[in-house]
């Protein structure tokens, strides 16, 4: 993928913030242990519940396992991004969406080895080589998944497909998710067609 690419997806920055130290889950658990608000904050990330269900050999941290576009009134389209061959099938099978429908995607993903800090989704659609918009969305901070809660789930904001003769064509996005620390856990080119029917 190219430098400009790069460049385009770079997440935006909150001047002053900081990133923390870096702690194993069992620092976690063991940190201010009295500490009911931190006790209740370390339960919603779910750091002490369940049995880890990392693979050991797997040093990733964060794992995207499928996205899935959920139109209203229609079937779930999903792909499972755990198939050999699926990123590069994502570019070259443009998902079909009518104009002026509502949809969002969903990313289920998976946790493993440490905390997970400041995911983010980012992605920037062009049309004709033109750039025509950026998305940015915080999807959160993850404990590692345990055998309570094998994975998470995160659906976007919904979004409505735009209308129109000028607006119906061919679009190509690269999306990828990154975490506080600026590491990039997937990275990938996809295509969609705006339609004036479903086909």
């Amino acid at each position: 993928m190219s430098e400009q690419h790069d460049d385009d997806l770079a997440p935006s920055k909150t001047e002053g913030f900081k990133v923390g130290e870096k702690k194993t889950v069992e620092e976690y658990q063991k940190l201010d242990q009295n500490d009911e608000s931190l006790n209740r904050w370390k339960a919603s990330l779910g750091i002490g519940s369940g049995d880890a269900s990392a693979n050991p050999s797997d040093p990733r941290v964060c794992v995207i396992q499928s996205l899935a576009l959920e139109v209203e009134g229609r079937s779930d389209i999903t792909i499972d991004l755990t198939a050999p061959g699926s990123l590069e099938g994502l570019k070259n099978k443009p998902f079909t969406i009518k104009e002026g429908s509502r949809y969002q995607m969903k990313a289920v993903f998976k946790v493993q080895n440490q905390v997970l800090s400041g995911l983010k989704y980012l992605q920037v659609l062009k049309r004709k080589g033109i750039r025509v918009g950026k998305d940015e969305e915080m999807i959160g901070s993850y404990a590692p998944n345990t055998s309570d809660k094998p994975t998470y789930e995160k659906k976007f904001s919904p979004e409505e497909a735009p209308t129109g003769m000028m607006a119906r064509g061919h679009y190509d996005a690269v999306s990828k998710f990154i975490d506080d620390d600026e590491h990039t856990h997937l990275k990938f080119e996809w295509s969609f067609d705006i339609t004036k029917d479903w086909k």
